[in-house]
């Protein structure tokens, strides 16, 4: 039976074929498709602009179709609407939508014919070759003008599935407007930033057909967001440890742990070598502090822990590769960061071999590069880099990044649409391994876990904006769970 397609699907450009080719099979013409994805835009830009000359840029696939559909319902509201086209309809349903043009079509001005707004429907998502000629010249000669472009379903030269232009030049705009679900083009860099606001139009397509990639946000994860029973207590809530650095490199646990405080979990405690005790008791209030001399000691401490965190300013060597490997022996949720993850560059795979399916490594690309050799470059694109990531580690792989993607060692992933350039600041990552573990000591599936870590991070930043430091982060995220919390809160209608 064909799995149903979550609101919040990402959807490859063959998953997107396929999911028009069945819905045409199912009786649905082809020409209706495309009748609603043109008045759909038109609408998408109506409610955006008001009545303004716009110029119409045709192709001669589906995309160009659409297009011819756009300006037949602007101009039937009045607007100014001029059609020019780069070369005559090739596909059947083109050709009937331009027929239904009832106006003059023109060709295609690489120097741009004046209007206030442009309409992107050259090339959709499936296109797979340079822009080149006419088209190729047109963006050049449009570079700058995006605030005045909206593309339709992806800007012409974005590659639907990487986001990347497929090389030389492409088009940008202010708003793309596209049908069903976003394809990856529209959440990965530098797609995303070239598509400006994305809106998704329903055209009536099937609830079926996508894979395991998904938009980060609470439609994915809040019904299983871990709220305390009215029963609740600390201990319930569970219990998170965090291992701290040396006495001159202790910040960045504690950051960690008292974001795992402030997410949620009843009891967390920071595991201290004896020479970082005074100056971590000098810094903590309701944070626990223990000491621990040895990996033995290590984990005895976090026996009961619910979820660790390891690698904030640990140090990197062979003490954190031990460590790390006595946390391991608990069962402990492991949201592995930083130090410990550089410790084991020299030999990735025994890393590995110390996780579960459980366990968390949160990557920036150059630590990434470290564990992964290559996959970056390789990869099409970050999405895959991160699946294959967490398929050969077997457990979750967080990409850090403007489109940080989780991804599980089933193939699950999702890419964030919330990222803020205001978490650009030492220390946020720590707080991030925080949020995380919390979750995953309250007893949160870990893939959850690092999504809703994830989602909540850029959310406080955002709220936060300009200015921002780490030590910040955890004290707004009060406001973004209770905004969470209210919206759990309302009955269904």
């Amino acid at each position: 039976m064909p799995r149903q397609i979550m609101p919040n699907a990402i959807m490859s450009v063959a998953e997107m074929k396929a999911a028009d080719a069945a819905a045409v099979a199912a009786g649905t013409p082809a020409t209706t498709l495309m009748e609603r994805a043109g008045k759909g835009a038109a609408e998408a830009i109506r409610q955006r602009w008001s009545r303004r000359p716009v110029v119409v840029w045709c192709g001669p696939g589906d995309n160009g179709g659409d297009g011819y559909v756009i300006a037949r319902h602007l101009k039937r509201r009045g607007w100014p609407v001029r059609v020019e086209a780069l070369a005559s309809p090739a596909t059947p349903s083109c050709r009937w939508a331009a027929e239904r043009w009832r106006g003059e079509v023109h060709p295609l001005n690489p120097a741009l014919s004046p209007a206030e707004l442009y309409v992107d429907a050259l090339f959709g998502a499936g296109l797979s070759r340079p822009l080149e000629g006419a088209a190729d010249d047109l963006a050049r000669a449009a570079e700058g003008l995006s605030p005045r472009i909206v593309a339709i379903d992806t800007p012409s030269g974005i590659h639907g599935d990487t986001g990347r232009p497929i090389a030389g030049h492409a088009l940008a705009a202010t708003l793309t407007v596209t049908f069903h679900r976003r394809k990856p083009a529209h959440v990965l860099t530098p797609g995303r930033a070239a598509c400006g606001e994305v809106e998704v139009v329903d055209i009536g397509l099937s609830e079926t057909g996508a894979g395991d990639v998904f938009e980060n946000d609470p439609s994915l994860w809040g019904a299983r967001f871990p709220w305390p029973s009215n029963d609740a207590h600390k201990h319930a809530r569970g219990r998170l440890v965090v291992v701290s650095g040396e006495a001159w490199s202790t910040g960045a646990a504690r950051l960690s742990a008292r974001a795992g405080l402030r997410i949620g979990a009843g009891v967390v405690t920071l595991l201290s070598p004896p020479s970082a005790l005074a100056v971590n008791a000098a810094h903590l209030e309701a944070v626990m502090l223990a000491p621990f001399e040895t990996d033995i000691d290590l984990a005895e401490r976090a026996a009961s822990a619910a979820a660790a965190v390891i690698g904030p300013a640990a140090g990197v060597g062979e003490a954190t590769a031990r460590n790390l490997t006595a946390l391991a022996g608990t069962g402990a949720a492991l949201v592995v960061d930083a130090d410990a993850l550089t410790s084991f560059a020299h030999a990735p795979d025994e890393l590995f071999a110390r996780l579960d399916r459980d366990d968390v490594l949160t990557p920036h690309p150059g630590e990434f590069e470290r564990l992964f050799p290559g996959l970056l470059k390789t990869a099409p694109e970050r999405i895959a880099a991160a699946r294959q990531a967490a398929r050969r580690a077997g457990a979750i792989v967080l990409l850090k990044g403007p489109d940080t993607v989780i991804a599980a060692p089933d193939g699950r992933a999702a890419v964030n649409l919330n990222g803020s350039p205001w978490l650009a600041t030492a220390g946020s990552g720590d707080v991030l391994a925080g949020f995380i573990a919390g979750l995953a000591a309250q007893g949160m599936e870990s893939f959850d876990a690092a999504c809703a870590g994830a989602w909540i991070h850029a959310e406080c930043a955002a709220a936060h904006g300009p200015g921002l430091i780490a030590e910040d982060l955890p004290g707004l995220a009060p406001a973004v769970l209770k905004r969470l919390w209210d919206a759990h809160q309302k009955p269904l209608p």
